[in-house]
């Protein structure tokens, strides 16, 4: 019944800024926690970033932290992900996920995903 659907993501110089939208159909976001996974080429699915349903707890991959920012819009139900001082390392599909739990367990590795979005591509060339 939930559809995800993101956009933004394109080719882009090291050091250039992204900003990615996740909007959701069907259900509304309110009260589930959403967050961002990448996966690049050759590589295991990683988590990104994830917020909880109120925006009040904010988590972010090791990788990202202090370049990459996650928020919300519940009236909109839409979710984004701004992405400064981008490197050829995260390069990648990135998806949108919704899932049931807090956004602390996918940051813990633990946490389920009930919905998918179908990946948009991010490319940034050196």
């Amino acid at each position: 019944q939930v559809q995800l659907l993101e956009s933004g993501g394109g080719l882009v110089q090291a050091g250039g800024y992204l900003r990615l939208s996740c909007a959701a159909s069907g259900r509304t976001l309110s009260r589930y926690a959403m967050g961002w996974f990448r996966q690049a080429p050759g590589k295991e699915r990683e988590f990104v970033a994830g917020i909880s349903w109120a925006s009040t707890n904010l988590y972010y991959a090791d990788a990202v932290k202090g370049r990459f920012a996650i928020s919300r819009d519940n009236a909109k139900n839409t979710v984004y992900l701004q992405m400064a001082s981008l490197k050829p390392e995260d390069t990648a599909v990135y998806y949108c996920a919704q899932g049931p739990n807090y956004a602390s367990s996918w940051y813990n590795g633990q946490g389920q995903v009930d919905y998918w979005g179908k990946g948009t591509l991010v490319t940034v060339s050196s």
